[in-house]
């Protein structure tokens, strides 16, 4: 089952902060400076979690991932935006 996830992370170093950026890239939606939305399997989880634990420093640097529920049954709704409306970003197989 794929699930919606936030991931919000506070890296203290530059070039850190854009390893982090460029792997998270491959994983989700780009929020807002450090906040990814991504949908992910079980799989890709643990995969993203592999990925970024190497690039950050385990006392200067935080990486957060928010569990916000089954991909299939996630409400915009329950979403509030102050300012520019939030737009959930659907991520869709595309078979070539």
């Amino acid at each position: 089952m794929r699930r919606v996830y936030l991931v919000a992370y506070d890296i203290a170093d530059d070039k850190r902060l854009r390893r982090v950026f460029k792997k998270m890239s491959g994983f989700g939606e780009h929020l807002q400076f450090s906040v990814f939305q991504c949908e992910l399997s079980d799989k890709e989880r643990i995969e993203m979690i592999a990925a970024l634990n190497p690039l950050i420093n385990h006392t200067e640097d935080q990486i957060l991932v928010f569990n916000l529920g089954p991909a299939d049954g996630f409400k915009v709704e329950a979403t509030l935006a102050l300012g520019r409306p939030y737009v959930f970003i659907e991520r869709h197989a595309i078979v070539v």
